[in-house]
């Protein structure tokens, strides 16, 4: 994972909570058929934007953060803005609906 950083309990805060730009944060597990199939797009999407941050949370490792923010469902991805989650998506998305989320949720 190039762009994609990894995120625990011990960076949460530094990397999303104090981030000074929005932070598109996606819960996954290794063994989650759907998170493999987005994870290209999430790859994708680090890759071409400068102005978020994208960070990966295994839900199976940090069970205590998937539990914070009601983590359910995997793949979850959270919009976070000012430390703050503005806006929360379930399964898996086409790169269209995943930039579209972005856009439409950056709360600035």
């Amino acid at each position: 994972m190039s762009n994609v950083v990894e995120i625990n309990r011990d960076n949460f805060d530094q990397l999303v909570r104090q981030a000074g730009m929005p932070v598109l944060v996606d819960f996954w597990a290794a063994w989650c058929g759907p998170c493999k199939q987005i994870a290209p797009l999430i790859e994708q999407m680090a890759e071409s934007r400068s102005d978020l941050r994208i960070g990966k949370v295994d839900v199976d490792a940090n069970p205590e953060l998937a539990a914070e923010f009601g983590v359910r469902s995997i793949p979850t991805l959270m919009l976070f803005s000012n430390g703050e989650a503005v806006n929360t998506r379930l399964g898996t998305l086409t790169q269209n609906e995943l930039d579209e989320f972005v856009q439409l949720n950056q709360g600035d």
